[in-house]
């Protein structure tokens, strides 16, 4: 972490493991610096690019984790994360098992959100937007670079599907991994493969003393991306 853009730790003690913990006394001290209109870039890709480099620099455990949050058709939301693994000015892109919850979200109703949570910066990036299929030789050539491990596990796993037992899904992958031993080229499974998602707004949000936090939104309009500031 980057000595000039650390959060401190709450202000209670740790407590005793058999005590109650309050969150209504958890509190943290956000930095000073803010984010002002003359900083950002002139699109959203830009200037997410310059902040998913300074997260990394910090030392951040996986600044590619991103909270995806999907609706059913009836408006029933979901959230998990899921890893970011390609951004561009198209869009975000992640994979997953089309069948999960939130391919099936997704079929239903293709508007999401993403939220981007680099805490030890005091810092979010909260994406809103909807999400398409990419085209099968782009999911093929990522499913590729996958460990060989991982590659089994897509094909072992029927994704948000209630199981009998952790041995079914380990029996399932032992399986496949006799079919398909190291080394031997696994095919991307048909019901699996990435979403790029095609942003509607991009905020950017730095925490400041007192609660008085930095929220730069960008948002889409016909020629371009016009930005405005949002009361923290």
């Amino acid at each position: 972490m980057l000595q000039d853009e650390a959060v401190h730790s709450a202000d209670a003690p740790s407590p005793d493991a058999h005590e109650t913990l309050d969150p209504s006394s958890m509190r943290a001290h956000y930095r000073a610096e803010g984010l002002t209109e003359t900083e950002l870039a002139a699109e959203p890709y830009a200037q997410f690019a310059r902040w998913f480099k300074e997260a990394a620099a910090a030392g951040i455990h996986e600044p590619n984790a991103m909270v995806v949050s999907t609706a059913d058709a009836a408006g029933r939301p979901s959230s998990r994360t899921v890893l970011l693994k390609a951004f561009d000015d198209r869009g975000f892109v992640f994979f997953t098992n089309y069948t999960s919850r939130k391919g099936r979200d997704l079929a239903e109703n293709p508007h999401l959100a993403l939220l981007f949570p680099w805490h030890p910066l005091a810092r979010q990036v909260i994406v809103t937007g909807t999400a398409a299929r990419i085209g099968r030789d782009e999911t093929a050539a990522y499913f590729r670079s996958r460990p060989h491990g991982s590659q089994l596990g897509a094909w072992a796993s029927d994704q948000s599907a209630p199981i009998a037992s952790r041995a079914e899904l380990e029996g399932a992958y032992d399986a496949l991994a006799a079919r398909y031993p190291e080394g031997e080229q696994v095919p991307a499974p048909p019901h699996w493969g990435g979403y790029r998602v095609t942003a509607e707004t991009v905020e950017f949000w730095q925490g400041r003393e007192n609660r008085l936090h930095d929220r730069l939104r960008y948002v889409r309009a016909t020629t371009g991306w016009t930005v405005e500031r949002l009361a923290p």
